[in-house]
C-alpha cells in the first residue's frame, strides 16, 4: 500500500481518532468505575425523608447532591448517616462538597433542574393609625 490507511482504521482527520484517546469502559479501574457510579446515583436519588424529604420538597424529595453540606455533617456528628447505600451515597457526596469538587454534580445535571433550597418568605405589610 502507498501510504493508504487500511479500511475502517480511523485517520488524523476522523471523529474516531478523538475518542480513541479517551479510556474505554474497560480500562477503567474499578474503583474509578465504583466512583463513577456514585455520583450518577446521587444525581438521580432522593432523600426520602427529613427535613428534605417528599413532605418538604414535593413529589419525591431532594436530590441527595443537592443536600446542603451542613446537613451532612449534622448526620455525621450525630451518629452516623443511615444504613445502606443511601448512607454511602450521603457519605460519598459529603466529601465530594468537603474536597470542593461539587461541580461533577453539574455535569449530570439536567440544565436548570437544581432547586432552591430557600424558602419564600411571606410579606407583611402593616400599616399603624397616625392618630
Amino acid at each position: 500500500m502507498d501510504g493508504a490507511q487500511p479500511v475502517g482504521t480511523p485517520g488524523p482527520g476522523d471523529r474516531d481518532s478523538d475518542n480513541a484517546s479517551r479510556r474505554r469502559a474497560d480500562d477503567v479501574p474499578s474503583e474509578e468505575r465504583e466512583l463513577m457510579e456514585g455520583i450518577r446515583e446521587a444525581v438521580v436519588t432522593r432523600m426520602p425523608f427529613g427535613k428534605y424529604g417528599p413532605a418538604a420538597f414535593p413529589p419525591y424529595g431532594l436530590p441527595l447532591c443537592d443536600l446542603p453540606y451542613e446537613y451532612l455533617t449534622w448526620f455525621e456528628r450525630k451518629g452516623g448517616f443511615p444504613a445502606g447505600r443511601l448512607g454511602d451515597l450521603m457519605r460519598l457526596v459529603m466529601q465530594i462538597k468537603r474536597d470542593g469538587a461539587e461541580g461533577v454534580f453539574d455535569q449530570l445535571r439536567a440544565p436548570g433542574s437544581r432547586p432552591s433550597l430557600r424558602r419564600p418568605r411571606r410579606l407583611s405589610v402593616r400599616f399603624d393609625d397616625p392618630e
